[in-house]
């Protein structure tokens, strides 16, 4: 099969051919347009094909790609993941959509036992390029298991990869970066902001590198942690206590491998951090994170670090769940414990 020219620079959207897209809508425009580069790459899932997905993520790569690159599965997360660690280790590019995060255990064994160990078992005679794409988090009023954050499970395996955009733009670069990648990446989709807002997606295929995080806004007196749609809350909490609070807003876009380097860098510049992600606290990334930060840089902590996150029991039902994702004003008081401890 063959493989086109891949175009590497991560373009200004003002200065090429964009259009306005949401975060669905870009990681659509991310696989077709990968696909018409690489003959390679194959989506595969449950209804992923004639009904385009269950958030119509692939929605029209059926008729436009065939049934050959874009298949249709039966509900077995094993077996959607096994069968796409044998495309990626003999040759093809698959991208394999788990319909909700919740539903990704029982293929748990062949994302870590297998694909994220095939090229360390094989002494680099195989390697697993392959794409799992999973919708996460809550924010939709859907049942638990449909609204479950748990990406501490994979960032800790060594081998996977793990990118959570939380922009359009990034959406589509990160996307390319997961399928040209050489061994397997697990992209969360937030889906609390798959049609929340939109943004400026250049036409032309381009990459965001895996591993390194986003400065969404500048700040001084603290910097702010986060991923995925909680990037957006603290954002705006950020905005909420400019001028009483200058707070930096680090967007992590990628939690294995961390870009501690970043990290680190905006911890030194403002002394005091907060963490904030909407899986449970205990076990969370905000413990490695936090940790990172008192290996490489005690020296300059002015405060204990904070963390707002979701709470130790399972994902609740529609009456609490907006108690239990942080909320920017939730979020607001976490930064203001930490700036005036």
């Amino acid at each position: 099969m063959a493989s086109k020219q891949q175009p590497t620079t991560a373009p200004d959207p003002t200065e090429v051919t964009s259009e306005s897209l949401t975060l669905v809508q870009a990681v659509r425009d991310g696989l077709a347009t990968e696909m018409d580069l690489d003959d390679d790459v194959i989506v595969m899932g449950e209804d992923v094909g004639k009904n385009g997905g269950v958030f119509r993520a692939t929605e029209g790569l059926y008729e436009e790609y065939g049934e050959h690159r874009v298949i249709d599965t039966p509900l077995a997360e094993s077996g959607i993941v096994g069968t796409a660690i044998g495309m990626g280790a003999y040759g093809l590019r698959p991208v394999a959509e788990i319909q909700f995060m919740g539903f990704i255990y029982p293929a748990f064994d062949q994302i870590v036992s297998h694909a994220a160990r095939l090229r360390t078992r094989s002494r680099g005679r195989f390697n697993c390029p392959m794409v799992i794409r999973a919708p996460y988090g809550g924010g939709i009023r859907a049942p638990e298991h449909h609204s479950e954050s748990t990406e501490a499970f994979f960032a800790h395996q060594p081998g996977l990869k793990v990118a959570v955009p939380s922009t359009p733009y990034d959406a589509k670069g990160l996307l390319t970066s997961a399928i040209r990648d050489p061994d397997p990446v697990l992209f969360l989709e937030p889906k609390l902001i798959y049609r929340a807002f939109r943004g400026d997606v250049p036409d032309e295929s381009y990459e965001i590198p895996l591993g390194e995080a986003a400065v969404r806004r500048e700040g001084e007196d603290v910097t702010a942690y986060c991923w995925g749609a909680m990037a957006h809350r603290t954002v705006e909490a950020a905005e909420n206590l400019a001028g009483d609070i200058d707070v930096e807003v680090v967007d992590l876009r990628t939690l294995s491998p961390l870009d501690r380097e970043t990290i680190v860098d905006s911890f030194e510049k403002t002394g005091r951090a907060v963490v904030v992600h909407e899986a449970p606290k205990t076990g969370g990334l905000a413990g490695e994170i936090t940790a990172t930060l008192q290996e490489e840089s005690l020296l300059y902590q002015e405060a204990p670090i904070g963390r707002v996150t979701g709470f130790d029991t399972p994902f609740p039902l529609y009456a609490l769940e907006d108690y239990y994702l942080p909320e920017p004003a939730r979020i607001e008081e976490g930064i203001r414990e930490t700036v005036e401890f």
